[in-house]
């Protein structure tokens, strides 16, 4: 692991934050519709990996840090996985059994992979 300076490894992610922050200011102070907003800034840290980068800055933040990013993301993929068996049921009531089993399947395989790599990341020691 290298250690480079803060803002060499964060700069374009704050730099990023700082760009949308005040470009929400400053649409919602010129009367912009929050819906469009709210979609703009979905879109643009989606595009510039703004979330991640959000993420990772949290994660930073000794003790507390790598909780908080936690708390924010294991909900989120609960509610991924809602919406799977959601849309299952409506997929299923309109005759795509097969197809949805095939995707649950591999919805299933990538959660195992996902969790495989979570486990092997954390036996195999970093240099």
């Amino acid at each position: 692991m290298t250690n480079k300076p803060f803002f060499n490894t964060y700069g374009k992610h704050i730099l990023i934050w700082v760009c949308i922050s005040t470009t929400i200011g400053v649409a919602l102070k010129f009367g912009i519709d929050k819906k469009v907003v709210v979609f703009g800034t979905v879109v643009i840290g989606v595009f510039t990996q703004a979330f991640a980068g959000l993420a990772t800055l949290m994660a930073a933040v000794p003790l507390i840090g790598p909780f908080i990013v936690k708390v924010f993301a294991i909900p989120f993929f609960w509610l991924l996985n809602a919406m799977g068996y959601f849309v299952g049921a409506v997929a299923i009531k309109k005759g795509y059994r097969r197809e949805f089993t095939k995707s649950r399947v591999l919805t299933l395989a990538l959660l195992i992979g996902i969790i495989i790599g979570y486990i092997i990341g954390h036996l195999v020691p970093m240099r």
